[in-house]
C-alpha cells in the first residue's frame, strides 16, 4: 500500500469511527435537531460533509472548503423599543464577605508566611546549618508580625470571632517557634 493510500485509509477510518459515534445514539433525527444550538442547515450540512469524506481521496481539504461555505444565519436583534427592566438590581448581602473575613484573609496570609519561615527554619536547626540561626531570627519576626495584626484585628468591632477562628493556630505556632528556639540553646 502507497504512503497515499495509507493516508486516505487511516483518514477514512478516523471519519468512519466519527460516524458510527455519533450513530450510537438512539435519538430520533427530530428529537436531536430541536436540542441542537446550531441552525438546521449547518446540521444537514455536518452529515453530507461527513459522508463526502469517507468517500473523497483528500478528506481534509474538502472539509476546509466546505466549512467556509456553510450558510449563517444572522444574529436575532432585539427591537429599540424594547422594555427594560424598571426595578433596581438586587443584591445578596449573604453572600458578600464581612469585615472579618478580610481580616482573616490578611491574618491567614501572615500566617502561611510565618509557617514557611518556620519550616525552614526547623530544617536549617534540624541540619545545624549555619543558617539556622537567622533563619529562627526570620521565622520569630515574621510572627511577631502576625501577633502584632492579630492583636490590632481582635481589637476591632469583630474581634471574638476573629479570635475563635484563627487564634488557636497562632498560638500553636508561637509555641513551635518557642520550642525551636529552646532545643536550638539546648544544642
Amino acid at each position: 500500500m502507497s504512503s497515499e493510500q495509507e493516508l486516505r485509509h487511516r483518514h477514512q477510518r478516523k471519519l468512519q469511527i466519527a460516524l458510527d459515534w455519533i450513530g450510537n445514539f438512539d435519538i430520533e433525527e427530530e428529537t436531536a435537531t430541536m436540542f441542537s444550538l446550531r441552525p438546521i442547515p449547518v446540521q444537514k450540512a455536518t452529515t453530507t460533509i461527513l459522508t463526502r469524506c469517507l468517500s473523497t481521496s483528500s478528506p481534509s481539504r474538502l472539509l476546509a472548503i466546505s466549512t467556509t461555505k456553510l450558510p449563517t444565519t444572522p444574529l436575532r436583534q432585539t427591537p429599540r423599543n424594547s422594555r427594560r427592566l424598571a426595578h433596581a438590581p438586587f443584591t445578596r448581602t449573604y453572600t458578600s464577605k464581612s469585615s472579618a473575613d478580610s481580616l482573616i484573609e490578611t491574618l491567614q496570609d501572615q500566617y502561611f508566611t510565618a509557617c514557611d519561615e518556620f519550616e525552614i527554619a526547623s530544617e536549617e536547626t534540624e541540619k545545624k546549618s549555619v543558617y539556622g540561626p537567622g533563619d529562627r531570627e526570620a521565622a520569630r519576626e515574621e510572627l511577631n508580625k502576625l501577633k502584632s495584626m492579630f492583636e490590632d484585628a481582635c481589637k476591632g468591632e469583630n474581634g471574638e470571632e476573629i479570635k475563635n477562628r484563627i487564634g488557636n493556630r497562632i498560638r500553636e505556632l508561637d509555641n513551635a517557634v518557642q520550642a525551636l528556639e529552646r532545643s536550638a540553646l539546648e544544642e
